[in-house]
């Protein structure tokens, strides 16, 4: 444990001191909220939305980018030196290198995806359906990567398996490759979703992830132990600047990456049925936006007043810090429920 903890606290050291220029390149460069009106997958304005954004307008967007670039060169130098001190790397797969290739490959790939999205709201939305990429054409791009890590889940490290408390386990063979691939596009999009508040997203991942991080130091898995390590120190010192009033915002290359990643540690770790849970906050956010659209386009008007359910409550009255606060007493909450779940029987 004392490694992941020095890992943890180096990550926090390292982006603490390169993202204040960070954000100032972040500025040099254009790279900001955009001030023109948003519209949803429908192509239609969203009043209520730039009602109580518009004046994040004109702050740094690419966050994520910089924890990405961290976590994935710290994750390899960690690696390199157990391998150079000759240190022993406990896993529970038949392969380290698998299991880092895929951990390296969700982030990665994912955050390129995000920061396609992001260059094309900020300097070619007028040139595109939707506000970004279009959403077909991103959700076709998550689904592809999603299979590709799913396949590997399945051949590389031979999970198929999905244990369910109290009931058992149950081989799902190669309809794992298809559960785990709607898995890791389902927390792509829910984070995504999710970041729209300042603050919200990140600390709701913190607490999400430290569960995780218990689970995979009880059962000694060095690779994800330090990996999660790592990116928490990241996440710790992009909070500190993203708190109210934010100064930068993670983007989608930040939510994109880090909500697949995210499932893709769940599904690592063997905690599938933990999953939603610990990371219940996404779930209820991604759940009122789809039932929303679902709305829309079969009954050809809206289930709320607005969605998701963090702008509901804007909405309604409440004030924006009230509801980040809130959020996350209620995540600690599903994570401690969800930690129960994932060490019984």
């Amino acid at each position: 444990m004392p490694i992941y903890l020095f890992a943890t606290f180096i990550s926090f050291l390292i982006n603490v001191i390169l993202i204040v220029p960070f954000i100032n390149f972040l500025y040099r460069t254009k790279m900001q909220r955009a001030q023109q009106k948003t519209k949803d997958a429908f192509n239609k304005s969203t009043p209520i939305f730039d009602k109580f954004n518009k004046h994040k307008a004109g702050t740094p967007v690419g966050g994520g980018l910089l924890i990405i670039t961290t976590t994935s060169l710290l994750y390899l130098i960690f690696i390199s030196m157990f391998d150079l001190f000759r240190i022993p790397l406990q896993t529970n797969f038949p392969s380290i290198f698998a299991e880092s290739k895929i951990l390296l490959f969700t982030i990665l790939s994912f955050g390129l995806l995000g920061v396609y999205d992001d260059l094309a709201k900020i300097f070619f939305w007028k040139k595109l359906n939707f506000f970004g990429v279009t959403l077909k054409f991103k959700l076709l791009i998550e689904i592809v990567l999603a299979v590709i890590i799913a396949y590997w889940l399945y051949a590389d490290l031979q999970i198929q398996f999905v244990h369910v408390p109290f009931m058992g386990v149950f081989d799902l063979s190669y309809f794992y490759i298809a559960f785990a691939a709607f898995t890791i596009v389902s927390f792509s999009n829910a984070v995504n979703i999710t970041d729209g508040l300042d603050g919200l997203a990140t600390g709701i991942l913190m607490i999400s992830l430290a569960s995780f991080w218990i689970i995979a130091a009880s059962i000694i898995d060095v690779p994800t132990s330090l990996f999660i390590g790592i990116w928490l120190g990241g996440l710790i010192a992009f909070l500190y600047f993203n708190i109210p009033p934010a100064r930068i915002f993670l983007g989608d290359a930040g939510s994109l990456s880090f909500g697949a990643a995210f499932a893709v540690v769940g599904l690592i770790l063997g905690k599938s049925f933990s999953l939603p849970i610990i990371g219940g906050i996404f779930l209820i956010e991604i759940l009122s936006s789809f039932l929303q659209l679902l709305s829309k386009k079969f009954r050809g008007k809206k289930l709320f007043e607005v969605a998701p359910f963090h702008l509901y409550l804007q909405h309604k009255g409440w004030e924006e810090s009230k509801i980040v606060m809130r959020f996350w007493l209620i995540s600690i909450l599903f994570s401690i429920f969800g930690l129960m779940l994932a060490f019984l029987k």
